[in-house]
């Protein structure tokens, strides 16, 4: 028994697969190949970050969580855009979620250690 052949993708932009290098994107009929050697935003997003990706118009892409956006010819003629982002990785731009988590783990972390000084100072 043969399986039909895949429909058309409902979407305009859909990531299809994430490597250690890099990922891939459909965009209308093209396939593109997204490095990160040459987008170094992407390299420490997670695959949900990386895969909530949206086509405002036919030549523009644009990842909400990341707040990254960027050309579709930049990604075919990376050649022609020569700007790599010199931001060291540790400063890379997190996700509001991401924000909110680590400084309630912090307050939390700071409230315990307040209460061992007290306790310490009572004995």
């Amino acid at each position: 028994m043969r399986s039909a052949p895949p429909g058309p993708s409902t979407s305009p932009v859909e990531v299809t697969n994430v490597s250690p290098h890099g990922f891939w994107l459909f965009v209308g009929d093209r396939e593109l190949f997204v490095p990160f050697k040459n987008f170094p935003w992407f390299r420490e997003a997670t695959v949900r970050e990386i895969a909530n990706v949206e086509l405002p118009s036919p030549h523009h892409l644009y990842w909400p969580d990341l707040d990254i956006d960027l050309a579709v010819e930049s990604i075919e003629h990376p050649e022609k855009y020569p700007l790599i982002s010199q931001a060291p990785l540790k400063k890379r731009v997190r996700s509001a979620k991401a924000r909110k988590h680590t400084a309630k783990r912090r307050s939390t972390a700071g409230a315990s250690a307040r209460l061992k000084r007290r306790r310490w100072r009572m004995l």
